[in-house]
């Protein structure tokens, strides 16, 4: 430690602290406008570093120094003395900014940035009012081409933060510093216009800009004093990110990143401008019974009592296993425990479940058989931390972006990385390796790998000997996955295979990250357990920086899984036919339950059908689109009683027999369990629209009426009487996470939560290691259908675009399906970009526009599964993981035939009919929307 003074007040810092450190850790203010607040990015020299802008406005006085020092950058010395707002130190900051407002309109009163500008805040503190001479610059037009922010360079002071900030945090370089003249500009990196480079619109720039060069396109007109900040959680992936919206008269009107500890001030172009779905005119309001085949609202009572009576009515002849119910991975914890309470304890059956069986069940089930816990083991950012970033399965960039800026980082930093994927994402165009492995074959993969590390000796036998159980196995069986038949698995190159090998197993900080390209197999179980192999053999289970760490794709499919929305399991996945867990419980909830395993999601539809479960109570979700094989999904809700309770009319709504309407996440307080375990508070922002009420006061009422007495006062009521069933939650409270989320297990009040698992050995004592073969998936061994469609989830939209379709960029940047062709499949099939195609499965047809690109290998085709109609009408719903249930959502046999020209002018017509609808609102940015996609449209149906 050193001491120092500042301002005649002394200090004590760590030995490497700057004088702007020190200066904020007693209070002393010292103004900025490069430094980044949360220094996440080194403060480089604010002088003569012209690549990031000459700003300068932090240097201060210190003693025995010829000239004045920045104090983002100076070190702090032993016995220095620093004076913050000497003489010297006042004219220097004012003629810093009588240079910026000498290339600065001062047209304050009209700009959108008033009081929440520093230029014009600091101009204020140092009475500077108008420039005392003038600089020549060059008039720079305003750029709208962006969908989400406009840029107005003559407002930019130059201060290079937005330059910084892209290149260094979000990794895409987009923006740059060109010298021209006297006067260095901030530019469109690649391109004339935002428009032409390679932008993500994550915002990210407009978050720090201290000026309004860099401003939000925003449906709303709003000064920063008339509103009121609130902190909440992300409701888009399950990164967790935290957020400040500002909320005026009730109405969110602008979103920005706060410093959580999965973003770190970060955010993606979901989470900054994708939230007008909350004050969107389309909501659903009030409660609505079918009758005569329309929606028709009704009151509370009388919908709550209608539900209740069929509830009753269906038990009384046909038993509790007549009804099933799918909660959300989208609504908070306490509506989900309260769901599966509702299923379990007042209907009488474990007929629950939710959507993370379309996705990452086959986690949950590998991780928990292989390691003891079905979760990610490590932490979001602990990927900076590791030597050596395994991505395999994941889109990261799209599905993830904030993690995928921590590797885009990380790479910056020096990390290697392997990348593992059929399509070539765009993390491959950084990776140190990248394999591009056929769909489906994962397993063979990892076999192989270990195959590798088994023959040169790289796995850690000391881990191995102490911590798991299985290990000769599984060296039986991967002798025969060489190099070579692993390759003709894969359809990579074999070189390629031992190199990853080699890299994966050299280090102890070796961290896998994967996503629903792992898990969303027939054999997804056996994906993840065989990664679960890599890490245990290498040793990489434990340690900061490693770890097997699956992505999860919604906000909160982590927490409702920990809640027990699963058929199996009970809160902390407590299993339903264990004698000792099923008396714990019916002591808590005071009546008997059932000892018999539930209906999956990917059994309920099929049950159905054969006429075992008459009534679906579904809460948040929409599988209609979400579910494998549309048509199937279809049948179904037409033949079962359906209650929905949503936030939108959505495709299953269009079955439902009563719909009740739910807050979304916005107005309503709860909590988020994100996949890195970390439990976080979400609160009311925005007013409640109509008559939605929350989920748990919704539920709680049919339990009352269905004779379950019950009653809690808050969602914090619900929480706690959570806590009392849950360890892995017993120590966390609403107030422990008030200011930052917790990660279970927190099994005591005291407890500070548990960033990395099986840091003592895996939890269930010895990790298993599993000796898997591969086995290609049935669905793409027919020659009618040759082609392997995988789906994918893109950057633009969130699952199935209930919430992100509401926002104009969003929208008119992803409006309708496509599916993605490789060049040399599209020649053969005479397919041009831009042509209608007819893609058929066994289930059905979908017509989509194709797209022409090389990323990837012949015989491979890739849809995004947001959009009705979609990847999901011709996806298997028969074929399921023996395990998990999880249908093969990666891998479906498909074929693809161009449609005539009669059909493409009908498909185009009604495309533009669609946008033009979609655009029939009378705000500046829906207008604009509607005129162009009218123009662009019409010119397509001429060319057709």
């Amino acid at each position: 430690m050193i001491t120092l003074k500042i301002n005649d007040r002394a200090v004590e810092v760590e030995e490497g602290s700057t004088i702007l450190q020190a200066a904020k850790k007693i209070g002393v203010f010292i103004p900025t406008f490069c430094f980044d607040d949360l220094e996440r990015m080194p403060a480089k020299h604010c002088s003569n570093c012209s690549e990031y802008g000459d700003c300068k406005i932090c240097s201060c006085e210190v003693e025995g120094e010829v000239s004045l020092l920045t104090a983002c950058n100076t070190e702090a010395r032993e016995g220095m003395v620093v004076w913050t707002e000497s003489e010297e130190v006042k004219k220097a900051r004012i003629g810093i900014l009588n240079r910026m407002i000498a290339t600065h309109p001062l047209d304050c009163m009209n700009c959108r940035k008033l009081g929440a500008c520093k230029l014009q805040k600091y101009c204020e503190m140092y009475g500077v009012k108008e420039a005392q001479y003038v600089v020549p610059y060059e008039h720079r037009e305003k750029d709208t081409s962006n969908r989400f922010y406009y840029q107005e360079m003559d407002k930019c002071i130059r201060c290079g933060k937005c330059v910084r900030t892209c290149r260094e945090l979000v990794g895409i370089n987009a923006l740059a510093m060109a010298q021209r003249g006297a006067v260095a500009y901030v530019v469109p990196n690649g391109g004339d216009t935002m428009a032409e480079t390679a932008c993500v619109s994550c915002g990210n720039c407009v978050s720090v800009c201290p000026v309004g060069a860099l401003m939000p396109k925003s449906l709303h007109e709003f000064r920063e004093w008339e509103t009121q900040k609130v902190r909440t959680t992300c409701a888009y992936c399950g990164v967790g990110c935290q957020i400040d919206f500002s909320v005026k008269d009730g109405v969110i009107v602008d979103a920005k990143p706060a410093n959580g500890p999965s973003n770190q001030g970060l955010l993606c172009v979901k989470g900054k401008f994708a939230y007008e779905f909350i004050n969107h005119e389309d909501r659903l309001k009030y409660p609505m019974i079918r009758r005569h085949g329309k929606l028709e609202r009704v009151s509370w009572e009388e919908a709550l009592d209608f539900v209740a009576e069929k509830i009753l009515k269906i038990k009384k002849e046909f038993g509790p296993d007549a009804i099933a119910g799918f909660s959300s991975a989208r609504t908070v914890n306490e509506d989900s425990y309260l769901f599966q309470k509702f299923i379990r304890a007042a209907v009488g059956t474990n007929n629950v479940d939710h959507c993370a069986r379309l996705c990452h069940s086959s986690t949950v089930a590998g991780l928990a058989a292989t390691l003891g816990s079905g979760a990610m083991t490590n932490c979001i950012a602990e990927i900076k931390d590791a030597d050596v970033i395994f991505i395999t399965g994941s889109n990261t960039t799209e599905t993830h972006p904030v993690m995928g800026m921590y590797v885009r980082q990380a790479h910056r930093m020096g990390k290697k990385i392997i990348v593992a994927d059929p399509v070539r994402i765009p993390l491959a165009e950084i990776a140190d390796i990248y394999l591009q492995i056929n769909p489906g074959s994962s397993v063979a993969l990892s076999n192989g790998m270990l195959h590798v590390i088994f023959e040169e000796g790289l796995e850690d036998k000391e881990y191995i000997e102490k911590y798991t159980e299985g290990i000769e196995e599984l060296r039986e069986i991967v002798k025969k996955y060489t190099p070579e038949k692993t390759a003709e698995i894969c359809g990579v190159d074999k070189d390629l295979i031992i190199q990853a090998a080699r890299l994966y197993a050299s280090t102890h900080k070796s961290y896998i990250a994967y996503a629903m390209g792992i898990t969303q197999h027939v054999n997804g179980t056996d994906n993840v357990s065989s990664l679960s192999n890599l890490a245990l053999v290498t040793g990489n289970i434990g340690k900061k920086g490693s770890g097997v760490n699956p992505l999860r794709g919604q906000n909160n499919v982590q927490g409702a899984c920990d809640m027990g929305a699963l058929p199996t399991d009970y809160p902390a996945y407590q299993k339903v036919f264990n004698p000792e867990v099923q008396e714990k419980f019916e002591k808590a909830w005071g009546v008997k339950l059932s000892p018999n395993k539930g209906y999956t999601v990917t059994e309920t539809i099929p049950a159905i059908l054969e006429d075992k479960v008459k009534l679906l109570y579904i809460m948040g979700e929409n599988p209609m689109v979400s579910d494998p094989d549309s048509n199937h999904v279809k049948h179904a809700l037409e033949k079962a009683f359906v209650v929905v309770q949503d936030i939108f009319p959505n495709e299953t709504t269009e079955y439902a027999d009563v719909v009740l309407p739910s807050k979304a996440f916005a107005e309503k307080d709860g909590t988020f369990t994100n996949t890195e375990r970390r439990v976080q508070r979400i609160r009311k922002a925005a007013s409640v629209k109509g008559e939605c009420k929350d989920d748990w006061w919704t539920i709680m009422e049919v339990m009352n009426r269905i004779g379950y007495p019950c009653h809690y006062d808050t969602v914090e009521d619900v929480f706690n009487e959570m806590r009392t069933v849950t360890p892995s939650y017993a120590g966390i409270t609403y107030e422990k996470i008030e200011k930052e989320g917790v990660q279970w297990p927190c099994p005591t009040l005291e407890h500070p939560g548990t960033p990395i698992l099986h840091v003592n050995g895996p939890g269930r004592g010895r990790g298993l290691l599993k000796a898997l073969d591969w086995i290609p998936s049935p669905d793409t061994c027919n020659p009618e259908y040759p082609i392997v469609l995988t789906s994918c989830r893109i950057l633009y939209h969130y699952h199935t675009r209930t919430q992100t379709d509401k926002t104009p960029g969003i929208h008119f940047t992803a409006p309708r399906n496509w599916i993605e062709i490789d060049p040399s499949d599209a020649k053969d099939l005479g397919i041009q970009g831009g042509d209608w195609v007819k893609v058929s499965s066994p289930r059905g047809s979908v017509y989509v526009e194709a797209r022409i690109a090389d990323t990837l290998r012949p015989g491979v085709a890739w849809m995004p599964f947001h959009y009705a109609g979609g990847a999901n009408v011709l996806s298997d719903s028969e074929h399921l993981d023996p395990v998990s249930k999880i249908p093969g959502f990666k891998q479906i046999g498909v074929k693809i035939e161009k449609v005539d020209g009669k059909k493409a002018k009908e498909l185009t017509e009604k495309a533009r009919n669609r946008e033009i609808e979609y655009y029939d609102r009378e705000d500046p940015i829906s207008t604009a929307y509607r005129e162009h996609t009218a123009e662009n449209l019409t010119g397509s149906v001429q060319a057709q």
